[in-house]
This record gives structure tokens, C-alpha cells and sequence, in this order.
């Protein structure tokens, strides 16, 4: 499970590479649950414009269903709802009305971490794509409203099985299954986020080829 991530550094690359604004406020350099983090999603108000348009909005790391009860109870659940495996969106009762509803999102980054156990003890190590270039993690995001009108956009990223990844079967804890963000092609941003009927954007969500990415042990996480 992805729980910590490097956000998109410098500010120009939102613009470049998604073609949406920076973030008004910088966000931290390093992502982890319950922070905020920036994601990409279908404008709202793109009926007015000629075609699709994207924004870039700012919400939690972690999401929070809309049938939690109060901000006490997100805070608890949020942690522990910062990845969605692919598999089962459509019978989670914590992701399945943002997937059915079509909430999905690309969440910038310029690189996750996971932890290597192969020695034996836990090795913090930082994958990124080979070439430098930011990634785009499939997501979906939720709205959340308690009863005194407080407000919370949160996300989650879409995992996919990596058992027989040749480089993603390395990480996690030993005898769990393998899993890795899904990570989008930088050519299907817009198709991901338009996709009709949910099981034709569950077509995007496929593990990432191991020849386009890096890896390297990091000091500390």
C-alpha cells in the first residue's frame, strides 16, 4: 500500500505536463495520509466551455465516504483509506458511490515510496519513472459534509496487483500480496478522466511496465 508520496517539485510542471494551475498554497514536499495533496479532476462547470476542461483542487490524502458521520469519525477512518485496489470498487462500500458516480482523478507525482524487505528489515525506497517525468495516479475523489456545514475533499489512489511485477514484487511486507499505484499514460489523462460507464475506465487501470521505471533506496522516509 502507497501511504507516502513525492509531490510534483517545481510548480511549473502542473501547467506543462497536466495543464492546470499550481497549487495558490505550496504543498509539502513530501505527501503523506491526511495531508493535503493537489488531484486533477473534470471541471464542474465545463458544460459552459466547448469540450471536457480540468481543474486542479486540493483535498486530503486519505478519503472520507459520505456516509461518515462526523469529523471525528474521518479523521480515524481517513488513514486507512488512502489506496482502493482496483478489483473491488464497485462491492467497497468505502469507494464504490465516488467510482459508480464517475469521481475520478489523477493525483500528480513525482515519485512514491515503498519499503524493500529483501534484507530482512525495511528499506525506504523511492520509484520514479526512468525518465524524470512526473506521474499520474489514477484516483477518486470524494465530498464530504457534516451536519455544522465543515467540508472535506479527500482522494484515494487505485491500486492494482503486482505479484508478478518485475520490479514492484520486491517491496511491501514479506507474503502480502504485491500491489502498486495504477499509474496512467501520460496519453490517456484525458480519456481516464472521460471515460463513459465505469467498467470502461476500469480498462486504464493496469500495472505500470517495470522498464519504465527506477528505484533507489532512500536515507530516510
Amino acid at each position: 500500500m502507497t501511504v507516502h508520496f513525492e509531490t510534483l517539485h517545481p510548480d511549473h510542471l502542473y501547467p506543462d505536463v497536466f495543464g492546470v494551475p499550481a497549487p495558490d498554497t505550496p504543498l509539502g514536499r513530501e505527501l503523506w495520509p491526511r495531508q493535503p495533496g493537489a488531484l486533477i479532476r473534470r471541471a464542474h462547470d465545463e458544460a459552459e466551455a466547448a469540450g471536457p476542461m480540468l481543474e486542479r483542487v486540493t483535498g486530503q490524502f486519505g478519503l472520507v465516504p459520505r456516509w461518515v458521520k462526523s469529523a471525528s469519525d474521518a479523521k480515524l477512518r481517513s488513514p486507512k483509506l488512502v489506496n482502493a485496489r482496483s478489483e473491488t470498487l464497485t462491492t467497497s462500500n468505502n469507494f464504490r458511490e465516488a467510482w459508480l458516480a464517475g469521481q475520478r482523478c489523477i493525483v500528480p507525482m513525482q515519485a512514491f515510496f515503498e519499503d524493500d524487505w529483501r534484507s530482512g528489515k525495511a528499506v525506504p525506497t523511492r520509484i520514479a519513472r526512468v525518465d524524470g517525468r512526473p506521474m499520474g495516479v489514477a484516483g477518486v475523489w470524494e465530498r464530504w459534509v457534516g451536519g455544522d456545514g465543515a467540508e472535506i475533499v479527500s482522494f484515494t489512489l487505485l491500486s492494482v496487483n503486482a505479484n508478478s511485477h518485475a520490479l514492484m514484487h520486491r517491496y511491501q511486507q514479506p507474503g502480502a500480496e504485491k500491489r502498486m499505484p495504477a499509474i496512467l499514460n501520460e496519453g490517456g489523462y484525458s480519456a481516464w478522466l472521460n471515460a463513459g460507464h465505469p467498467e470502461k475506465a476500469r480498462e486504464f487501470l493496469r500495472a505500470y511496465p517495470a522498464n519504465w521505471m527506477t528505484a533507489n533506496p532512500v536515507q530516510k522516509k
